[in-house]
Formats: structure tokens, C-alpha cells, sequence
């Protein structure tokens, strides 16, 4: 029996009471959900609040997971990155000026570069829907860490130009909201061109 086998059997007993299950659940995954969380907030006493309120839900609402929809670990890394982000929308209106950090980040746990991927996806796919231009400036400066000179350099544009595609590809990310799953995208500025 694999760890999503193992993890599917436990969540049905935890769904018909038993205590037991749902101890070794929360053995099994209690370190996972607490460094996504801490992950996130950056403070532990949030992300041990997060990791208490996640495995609450669990327990009143084991049923919900749904085998066809993905594996234990991603449905309570999804759950996880909601809780916490939540908590940090009451403290922050914005998270865009993360993004740095969350695509750089070289963590060496295994727990962690599950949640690398999933932020890296949403990141993504909020890319794809910025003009090509400002995509292409964000995916270098961020992802490849190519330097704004080295940037200007390979586009053939000044560097001046090069900064404002990063700002309006920035402003046009912070407009979608994606990244934090608050409201559905309300599309990106128009501006391809800075001369």
C-alpha cells in the first residue's frame, strides 16, 4: 500500500469516527502541512494556528476528498495554502510583492518543492495571461535571474524600457490576482511598448 493508498484508507475511518486514524493522519502529515503554512505567513505561531484549523477541517469534513480530483498530499496542500492565505490577506492587501521570493527559493525538503511547484504554477499561468512583452521580462529578471542590463542588452531596448515592462507586468500580475486566489482575473494593461 502507497502513502495515498494509506492516506485514502485513514480519511475513511476518520470519516466513520475513528480516533486512531485520524492520529496517524495527523502523524503522517502534520510536519507537510506545517512548513506550507509556515511556508507562507512566515511566522509559526500562525502557521501552528493553520496547521490546527487545517486538520479540524479534516476531521469535520474528511468525506469531501474526492480520489478522482488528485492525491491526499495535494488536497491538503490546497487546503493548507487557502488557510494560509487567508490569514494573510487580513494582514496584507497585496502578496505580488512576494514573487521574488517565491521563485527563487531553493528549499531542500521535499514537502516544500511540492508547494514551489504548485506557487511556480500559479505563477505561470498569471503570466500567460500579461502581454508577451512584460511575460518575457518578468520570466528572465524572476525566473532566470538575468540581470535588467543583461535584459536590455538581449531585447535590444534601454534599460529604461526594460524597467517599465517589469512594472506594468508587475501592476498587470497585482490586477489578476491569481497568485492568491482572490478574484477572478480582471484581465491585464495594454501597454507592449515603452520607447
Amino acid at each position: 500500500m502507497d502513502d495515498n493508498e494509506r492516506s485514502i484508507h485513514l480519511l475513511k475511518e476518520i470519516t466513520n469516527g475513528s480516533r486512531h486514524a485520524f492520529d496517524s493522519f495527523y502523524q503522517l502529515y502534520s510536519s507537510f502541512v506545517y512548513n506550507i503554512a509556515f511556508h507562507i505567513v512566515r511566522d509559526t505561531g500562525e502557521a501552528e494556528d493553520i496547521t490546527q484549523d487545517v486538520f479540524i477541517e479534516i476531521l469535520q469534513k474528511s468525506k469531501q476528498y474526492k480520489a478522482t480530483k488528485g492525491s491526499v498530499k495535494a488536497w491538503i496542500a490546497v487546503k493548507t495554502k487557502s488557510r494560509a492565505i487567508d490569514r494573510l490577506r487580513k494582514k496584507q492587501p497585496l502578496l505580488i510583492n512576494r514573487l521574488e521570493g517565491l521563485l527563487t527559493m531553493e528549499e531542500k525538503g521535499a514537502d516544500l518543492q511540492f508547494l514551489i511547484e504548485l506557487e511556480q504554477h500559479l505563477v505561470r499561468s498569471a503570466l500567460e495571461k500579461i502581454p508577451l512583452e512584460q511575460r518575457e521580462v518578468i520570466i528572465r529578471s524572476y525566473f532566470q535571474g538575468e540581470t535588467h542590463q543583461q535584459i536590455a542588452a538581449i531585447m535590444d531596448k534601454p534599460l529604461g524600457s526594460i524597467k517599465s515592462l517589469i512594472r506594468y507586468g508587475l501592476n498587470n500580475l497585482r490586477k489578476q490576482k491569481t497568485l492568491v486566489h482572490w478574484i477572478e482575473s480582471s484581465g491585464g494593461e495594454k501597454k507592449n511598448e515603452i520607447s
